[in-house]
């Protein structure tokens, strides 16, 4: 697996590339702190709580208002983990899978471990996050993914019957790697789902996902998106329902109003991957704004926190972060951490060789990202 070099970044570029990525894990966030609180509940339900239009703003989930799951947590762990893999690459050694693998077994240690553990030095700053220490409704399928050195590979993935939807969910940062081609983006995000979710149906929906997003953060439409990732799937075996779920999303568009009632069709039932992913491409082609598109994403009664995550990120790639509900954004939980995390990921993109390289290295770039 190759990177292919992307176009010399000129500043207009590089601005718009930062905000694309800003808004892309912006975005995972928010439709994640949004649908967090209502993730178990029916429709019925909440409008119950909520009132007759059901969610409007931020509610309280996990303690607090804003606050995030474990998709959030993952997501920042894929983003480190790719850059890890490009300083590593100075050392001749290139295989993102594995340097992707050892990211999210520090991810692992955050859901077991009391806080950081200053004696290891490789973990870099992101894994001396205290506030990533909590338990956040990770699934079973990543937590016994990840829970050996063993890596899932697609000969023999983990969890090989998991069709979930939470391999997905970590893979957005995948489509951000916008110097490579859309095919080597869909490998890599399956090669990297396979390590929890091994059923064709899981790791095929986040590959189409990473390739969605990555047509987006090149300037795309989401309609030329969701069309390039149809032609990727086509050639896999199992992509059928995939598929199937993309195009109904598409054909739902032309069905009317958007209605609780319909994402939550598009939704499918809970314990599959591809019925999110085409509820979420729904929301953000129906959406008038972001507020409204992740409003639409989490009040139904399927998968709303995973619809609201998918969804936000499609609407970050599309948008920029400039487009994100400021007052969401005030109370989100570890914004100062998504902000570090997404910068270094542009910088790194765009400005790799002034920071690692044969002319000389930047020691406290690899303080923060250890080629250990």
């Amino acid at each position: 697996m190759s990177a292919v070099a992307g176009a010399v970044w000129g500043r207009a570029e590089q601005q718009d590339f930062r905000s694309r990525v800003r808004g892309t894990l912006l975005g995972v966030a928010v439709g994640d702190a949004l649908g967090a609180p209502v993730a178990p509940l029916s429709i019925e339900e909440i409008r119950a709580e909520h009132g007759t239009e059901g969610l409007t703003d931020l509610a309280p989930a996990h303690g607090r208002r804003g606050a995030v799951t474990a998709t959030t947590q993952l997501t920042l762990f894929t983003v480190d983990g790719l850059i890890r893999a490009q300083v590593r690459r100075d050392t001749g050694a290139w295989h993102p899978p594995t340097d992707l693998h050892r990211a999210y077994r520090r991810w692992t240690a955050t859901q077991t471990d009391w806080g950081p553990d200053e004696r290891r030095k490789d973990d870099g700053w992101l894994a001396r996050e205290e506030w990533l220490y909590a338990r956040r409704d990770p699934s079973r399928a990543c937590l016994t993914g990840f829970g050996d050195d063993i890596m899932g590979t697609v000969e023999t993935p983990k969890n090989p019957e998991e069709q979930g939807v939470g391999a997905a969910l970590r893979s957005a940062p995948f489509g951000l790697l916008v110097g490579w081609e859309p095919g080597l983006v869909a490998q890599l995000a399956v090669e990297c789902a396979v390590q929890t979710h091994g059923h064709p149906v899981a790791y095929l929906t986040a590959g189409a996902y990473a390739v969605i997003v990555h047509a987006l953060a090149r300037g795309e439409s989401l309609d030329a998106a969701v069309q390039r990732a149809l032609s990727l799937l086509a050639a896999r075996p199992g992509h059928q329902p995939v598929t199937d779920g993309l195009q109904h999303a598409l054909g739902a568009v032309r069905q009317g109003m958007p209605t609780p009632a319909r994402v939550e069709e598009l939704a499918g039932s809970p314990g599959t991957a591809e019925g999110p992913l085409g509820a979420a491409v729904y929301c953000a082609l129906v959406a008038e704004d972001i507020r409204h598109g992740l409003c639409l994403a989490v009040n139904h009664g399927g998968d709303s926190g995973a619809v609201g995550a998918l969804t936000g990120a499609l609407l970050g790639a599309l948008h920029g972060e400039t487009a994100l509900p400021p007052g969401w954004l005030a109370e989100l939980e570890g914004r100062p951490t998504l902000l570090e995390l997404a910068d270094d990921f542009a910088m790194e993109m765009t400005q790799g060789p002034a920071l690692h390289g044969p002319a000389g290295s930047s020691p406290g770039w690899l303080a923060r990202y250890p080629r250990g």
